[in-house]
Parts: structure tokens; sequence; C-alpha cells
């Protein structure tokens, strides 16, 4: 147990900051259009109700999960830095959209006025995510199955792929055109652009690197896929939230077929990330009890 106690003390700040962005995440989803409508950004209709899938998804997993993490973290359970790095992820995709998108000249609100709280998410996501990279010891963790790995390798490539060509590039050749029709590229130009970038820039090269990595079982990608893991669950689900909340109030940017893959995609995500994360709680529950048996006196048999 001296071990699980020494881990705890050095690394609180990890814990502790997985906590604070935990409720910062809950606090933002709170604020937004989802309950209290404190928050109003400068986005057309179809953008909020994005905004309304993402929050749900913050408020049911993205806080819990960061929490949970945090605790972890400070009862010195190795899992904790591994379990970490979706949310930290998460959290500097989707706050550097909403704290750059927007476009106040079309569209009412007052979303810059909590730039602040933004900047600070980002920056714990920052730091969980470096803190919880260079603490993490893959080798220290419990492996998963080779079924497991292959799973998660190829649905990586088939979502980049998907990314790449069922969502991204219909909508990139319409705005190349001379008279684009996109409900969502004329609506929310900023928005389009910024979720462009960072999908086809960093999304889409990450996912497949590590899937490609994980299919061959190199070493180095042990410790990304449980980076690549966290992220495609929570936003996964983050995403579909956006496509039923779409479909249910009749977006002209909804489609049925999107709505379903999204779906589907997020459902076998979060299968697998209980998969890949649940060894991680088993392994640690081992690992103290193997200490508390170590740390016991030894007996004489006569």
């Amino acid at each position: 147990m001296e071990s699980q106690t020494r881990f705890a003390d050095r690394h609180s700040w990890l814990g502790s900051a997985l906590i604070l962005f935990g409720l910062g995440a809950a606090t933002v989803a709170l604020l937004g259009p989802l309950v209290f409508e404190v928050i109003e950004y400068h986005v057309s209709e179809g953008a909020t109700n994005q905004v309304l899938g993402g929050d749900v998804a913050a408020l049911l997993l993205v806080a819990p999960l960061s929490v949970w993490a945090g605790v972890l973290v400070l009862k010195g359970r190795v899992g904790g830095p591994a379990l970490a790095l979706g949310p930290a992820f998460y959290g500097l995709y989707m706050y550097a959209q909403l704290a750059m998108s927007g476009d106040i000249s079309r569209y009412p609100g007052n979303a810059e006025r909590f730039f602040g709280l933004y900047l600070l998410l980002f920056v714990l996501a920052g730091f969980i995510a470096v803190r919880s990279w260079v603490v993490l010891d893959a080798s220290q963790l419990a492996t998963t199955s080779r079924v497991v790995d292959r799973l998660f390798g190829w649905f990586s490539l088939v979502v980049a792929v998907f990314l790449t060509v069922g969502l991204h590039l219909p909508g990139l050749v319409d705005a190349w055109s001379d008279a684009p029709t996109s409900s969502e590229y004329l609506a929310d130009p900023v928005v389009f652009w910024v979720v462009k970038l960072m999908d086809l820039g960093i999304v889409v090269p990450a996912l497949a690197l590590v899937g490609i990595g994980v299919l061959r079982g190199r070493p180095w990608a042990r410790k990304p896929k449980y980076a690549a893991v966290g992220w495609t669950a929570l936003l996964g689900s983050s995403v579909a939230g956006m496509a039923v909340v779409m479909q249910a109030t009749g977006d002209p940017a909804a489609a049925l077929g999107n709505t379903i893959a999204f779906g589907t995609f997020a459902v076998v995500a979060i299968g697998i990330a209980i998969a890949v994360y649940g060894p991680l709680t088993r392994f640690d529950l081992d690992a103290r009890r193997t200490a508390d048996v170590e740390a016991r006196p030894a007996t004489s048999s006569h």
C-alpha cells in the first residue's frame, strides 16, 4: 500500500485537476442551451442543436469520467492516468471549438463573456493530457486481449475513412463550388471550417496511425491506444447526441443515415472502451491485494 500512497502524493495535482475539469465541464453544459440557457452561442439554430448534443455527452459522460479518473489518481490507482487521457483530449478538441467558433456579426449571443471558462478548461485539459501521458506506464497495466485490440484497430480505420469520405468530403466539395448549397456551411462557415480543420488535420491522421499501430501490435501504440479509445467513445457519444437532437428538431442538415451511423459508432466505441478500461480496474484491485499480502509479516509453519 505504500507504493499507492506515494503515487497519490506525487500526483495529487493531476487528481485535483481532473476533478476540477469534470466540474467545469458539467458547469458549461448546465449553463448552455441544455438547461439554464445562460450561455448563448453566436451560431445558427442548427449549430445550437449540435451544442445541445455535446452538452448531453459532457454532462452524462465527460464530467463523471473525469471525476472518477481524478478519484482513482488520488487513491494511487495506476489506471487513473490511462482513464484520464480520453477526457483530456476531448476537452482540448471541444473547448477550443466553443471558444473560437461563432459569428458575432450574424447571430446574437454572449458566449465571449465565458471565454475565461473555456480557456480554463482548455488549459486544464492540456495539463491533464501532458501529465497523464508522462505518468502513465503502459507496462504496468493489464493488457487487453488481441481480439479487442484488433476490433479497436479496425474500428479506428473505419471511423477515419467515414469521417474523411462519408462526412467531410461532400461538404468540402460543396464549399469549393461556385454556388455552395450546404445549409451547415452557409449558416455557420466559421464552425464548418474549424471542425473540418480539426477533424481532417488531427483526428483522422491520429486515428489512422494509432489504429495501424494497434493492429500490428507495436509497443509504441499501447499508450496512445488509451487516449484514442477514451476520446473516440466520448466524441462518438457527443456526435451521436448532436445527430439525435438535430433529427428530433427537424434540422434541415439532419440525415437519418448519419444519425444511424453516428449512433452505431457511439455504441461500438463505448463497448470497446469498457473492454479496454475494464482490465485496468481489475488489475489495480489485484495489485492492491498483492501489496496487502506482501506487507503481512511472515508466519512460521511450526
